[in-house]
């Protein structure tokens, strides 16, 4: 292939099928006067080192599951919730077990993703995985039980909710009381698994879709934008409405208003 006889279009084009180029290859390209093809040349570059970065990361985050299936753990299920903040609105908890294919790069704690990036994973999540399971407590129940109870409640109906029992649990940060498998909590979990970070993704994505749809029954507390948590909009909402049905009753911000 002779570099200097194509266009810039069409070693664009060349390039985003290459994941490699020889040394020689390179050679080549480092020694073209033209601008547009030094350009080219160092977007592809660019990009090579970002999926090399993507990829380092994704063994860094996949390292818990990969040693539990070298071990004969088959299905491994993510545990993670959201939601334990807000004023209003309920804890969401999903339950994710991952193929042993699956390769998602960006995937991380929800928390770390933009809301676009968190709805493009989403959907790879649901296509891709294995099973997937949701539940969730909502205010009066946390009002009744507090809010860790009734997070430790729906992470257990998130499990068991699965249609494929899983051999193992990783949990964010906790162990989930009375179920009968094996568990294994990691602080900071959803930073350092990939499983759980998946059951992060989703759990964010469902209860923010679902606090919108608040937000259209209950208009005026601006659930689509604060998601339920204590904003100075909110909480002037609060002091001028009072609380709605979704509002957390036991939480101080609501026992204020």
């Amino acid at each position: 292939m002779n570099i200097a006889d194509m266009t810039i279009k069409e070693i664009k084009e060349w390039l985003e099928t290459c994941k490699e180029l020889p040394a020689e290859v390179q050679a080549l390209f480092m020694a073209d006067a033209r601008s547009g093809v030094q350009a080219v040349y160092r977007r592809w570059q660019r990009n090579q080192e970002k999926a090399r970065k993507q990829q380092e990361r994704w063994l860094e985050m996949s390292r818990y599951e990969r040693e539990l299936w070298k071990r004969g753990y088959r299905h491994i299920a993510g545990v993670d919730e959201v939601g334990r903040g807000p004023l209003a609105g309920p804890v969401v908890t999903a339950a994710v077990i991952l193929p042993q294919d699956f390769y998602l790069p960006g995937l991380n704690d929800s928390k770390k993703v933009s809301p676009a990036q968190r709805e493009v994973m989403y959907e790879r999540i649901m296509e891709g995985a294995v099973a997937v399971s949701i539940a969730m407590s909502d205010a009066p129940l946390i009002d009744e039980m507090n809010i860790f109870q009734a997070t430790l409640r729906a992470m257990h109906e998130a499990v068991r909710g699965l249609q494929v029992v899983p051999d193992i649990t990783l949990n964010d940060a906790v162990t989930i009381p009375q179920l009968s498998l094996e568990q294994r909590p990691l602080i900071g979990g959803d930073g350092k698994s990939i499983s759980i970070a998946a059951a992060s993704i989703v759990a964010k994505v469902e209860r923010d879709r679902l606090m919108k749809e608040y937000d259209r029954q209950y208009p005026g507390y601006g659930f689509a934008s604060n998601m339920g948590y204590g904003t100075a909009e909110h909480l002037a909402a609060l002091r001028e409405k009072g609380p709605c049905p979704i509002h957390r009753r036991s939480f101080g911000g609501v026992l204020q208003s």
